[in-house]
């Protein structure tokens, strides 16, 4: 509790802490020392000093949350003050830069256009390919299109070619440009029907329009625009974005005939295989064929040859009983003698005995060696 002293009366009264915190934070305010007096005078005359100082205590909340809600609308009116300031800023900040970048984007305008007029579009995009042609287009045709046999010709054409010479990409490039103090304003659509004309008539893939014309489309002044849902493979570009267009055609074309060189490759392997396994497919029915016919002719010489060989071994087991039974006859024959053919017959023995014996001699064989 802290004691307070009446300026006036000079009566002491207590106050606790927070009561005490408040009067100390209102002192500040001339309205809070206005109230306070007020409540000072009321005390003098009352006589309840705790009724008084409570209806003071009160006051003074309700002064401080006067104070309280007052300093938070401040606080907030500030911040969107501040908020709102900011917000100036940033706009004009930005109003600012993209000033600078039309100012820029008007003198670059006009340089080009009198770079160009000066010079010819034609001119300038000739000069830019050939600052890079021995680097990035050492092999590459670029060449004014003079054929005009068909009743028009574009500006130039490009072709690039691989390692064996084939083409693999071709472009027909028209440009179009106009001072501003052109009367006519031309579009650049103008000139795609003439242009797709062109492109096909010379045999070229792709169709490129290099065109200052239409200074002011944001479409056209993105620098590369595709319009192929018009013509097929037909671009609009900026002249700036001359060099890049080439660069990024010649490279997805290289990438295509790579891919389409390699399926090539890939399909005569595939048809050199079908032809090997065809002629294996022959050469294995033929060698059969011939080895059926060779199979055959050889089973009917083995066939023969059985044959062949068992009519000789009847032949042989005919000649070895005939060899045996002249053998035997040869035994026979050699085992006959006059004792043999007379025994028992006395008529042969007694004729034998009649026969002179040199006759006998003479007429019986004589051996041979066998």
């Amino acid at each position: 509790m802290n004691d307070i002293k009446c300026p006036k009366c000079g009566e002491t009264f207590k106050v606790d802490q927070a009561g005490y915190a408040d009067i100390a934070n209102q002192v500040r305010n001339r309205e809070f020392e206005k109230a306070v007096q007020e409540k000072l005078e009321q005390v003098e005359s009352a006589k309840n000093n705790e009724i008084v100082l409570a209806q003071a205590n009160n006051a003074l909340q309700i002064e401080q949350l006067k104070s309280a809600l007052a300093t938070k609308d401040l606080e907030s009116e500030i911040a969107l003050t501040k908020a709102v300031s900011e917000l100036e800023l940033k706009k004009n900040e930005e109003l600012r830069l993209k000033q600078e970048e039309l100012e820029k984007y008007k003198d670059y305008k006009l340089k080009q256009s009198t770079k160009m007029i000066g010079e010819s579009l034609e001119q300038h995009c000739e000069d830019e390919f050939n600052k890079v042609r021995a680097t990035g287009f050492a092999g590459a045709y670029f060449e004014k299109d003079n054929d005009a046999k068909t009743g028009s010709k574009g500006d130039f054409i490009f072709k690039d070619f691989d390692e064996d010479g084939n083409e693999f990409v071709s472009i027909m490039f028209e440009m179009k440009n106009e001072s501003d103090a052109t009367a006519t304003k031309k579009k650049n659509e103008d000139f795609f029907k003439e242009l797709d004309k062109d492109r096909n008539e010379k045999n070229c893939e792709y169709a490129v329009l290099v065109s200052l014309l239409e200074a002011d489309s944001d479409l056209y002044n993105t620098g590369i625009v595709d319009v192929s849902y018009r013509y097929p493979k037909m671009y609009v570009v900026r002249p700036q974005f001359f060099i890049p267009m080439i660069t990024l055609i010649r490279n997805g074309a290289l990438s295509a005939a790579t891919y389409k060189l390699e399926l090539a490759r890939v399909r005569t392997e595939n048809i050199d295989i079908t032809n090997f396994e065809s002629e294996l497919d022959k050469f294995q029915k033929a060698f059969k064929r011939n080895y059926d016919l060779a199979a055959s002719k050889f089973q009917e010489a083995i066939d023969g040859i059985d044959k062949t060989i068992a009519m000789l071994e009847k032949t042989k087991q005919a000649l070895v009983g005939t060899e045996r039974n002249l053998r035997l006859a040869q035994e026979k024959a050699e085992d006959v003698s006059v004792k043999k053919l007379t025994k028992g017959n006395p008529t042969m023995a007694a004729k034998f005995k009649e026969l002179p014996a040199p006759a006998l001699g003479q007429d019986e064989p004589e051996e041979e060696d066998q």
